[in-house]
């Protein structure tokens, strides 16, 4: 198996690089690249990368991922989130490559009170999730059964930027915090994620008749931005991130307004892709632990 990914300083996408089998490493099928080395939103680049190295399977975690500044920003949203994607899309049909592309909860309206199935209506809030859900559509049209969607939410990793270490920073600066409560989702391992993304790639290669078009991907469990926060301040002084707590008090969307509406409950089902895997999952608390603690180290 030769597997291409994009994005690799991303958080998903260091992820990947360090949890790759040993075997692509070894052997040089596994090409990782940048937004320097690969553009997605230039299709004569990604033809000719994907001409040379040939992959049997691409992995795309490039994403335009500023939700609120794609409010007003749609043109460089809708070029990485749609453009880019088809590009590859087409590239991988030109030379029979499979994609893996991960999307995101966005595409959904937040009108449901129970997990979001793959199948679910989509219906996105703003430009992030329209240009996410452009994206998918446009893979799906390219490739057919040669793609597999992978949704996901609210990542985090050791690497990079993200809520957990932006909570860190304020909570190590602030003398309280109000954090949104009404806002419902899971908190997501980038490594987990990588390691189901491995996972379905080699499915994917086998050429299993069991392969659907759309999965969803988080941790297990479910919890506010406020739980989320309240969590992180625990482990880190557990692990001694933090030398004192500070309060944390809930406050509701509306208190803090943001450019972008941000769906009320994102909470996603995982169930048929840890089935397809055999992989069972890891609740959000247990793997953001494992973060904290590797972050303390």
């Amino acid at each position: 198996m030769r597997v291409l990914i994009t994005a690799k300083n991303g958080q998903l996408g260091w992820e990947l690089a360090r949890t790759a089998p040993a075997e692509l490493t070894a052997n040089n099928d596994l090409l990782l690249q940048d937004s320097t080395e690969l553009d997605i939103t230039n299709a004569l680049q990604v033809m000719q990368r994907i001409s040379e190295f040939k992959p049997d399977i691409v992995i795309n975690a490039a994403a335009y991922t500023a939700v609120d500044k794609a409010e007003s920003d749609a043109d460089a949203a809708y070029a990485v989130n749609e453009r880019g994607v088809k590009n590859l899309a087409q590239a991988c049909k030109e030379h029979s490559a499979k994609l893996i592309h991960v999307s995101t909860d966005f595409v959904f309206d937040a009108s449901k009170n129970t997990p979001y199935q793959p199948g679910d209506i989509t219906g996105p809030l703003g430009v992030y999730g329209a240009s996410k859900l452009a994206g998918e559509k446009a893979a799906q049209d390219i490739l057919g059964g040669d793609v597999a969607i992978v949704r996901t939410a609210w990542v985090y990793s050791v690497h990079g930027n993200n809520f957990v270490k932006t909570m860190l920073r304020l909570m190590a600066e602030k003398e309280q915090l109000g954090i949104v409560a009404d806002q419902v989702g899971t908190p997501t391992s980038a490594n987990n994620l990588a390691a189901a993304l491995w996972a379905l790639a080699s499915v994917m290669h086998s050429g299993s008749d069991r392969l659907q078009p759309l999965y969803h991907w988080t941790d297990l469990g479910t919890a506010s931005w406020y739980d989320f926060a309240v969590a992180i301040q625990e482990l880190a002084l557990e692990q001694g991130l933090l030398n004192k707590a500070i309060p944390v008090n809930p406050i509701k969307a509306s208190q803090y307004p943001t450019p972008a509406k941000r769906p009320a409950y994102s909470v996603l089902d995982s169930t048929a892709l840890r089935e397809l895997t055999a992989m069972s999952g890891v609740h959000w608390r247990k793997a953001l632990t494992l973060m904290i603690k590797e972050l303390a180290q």
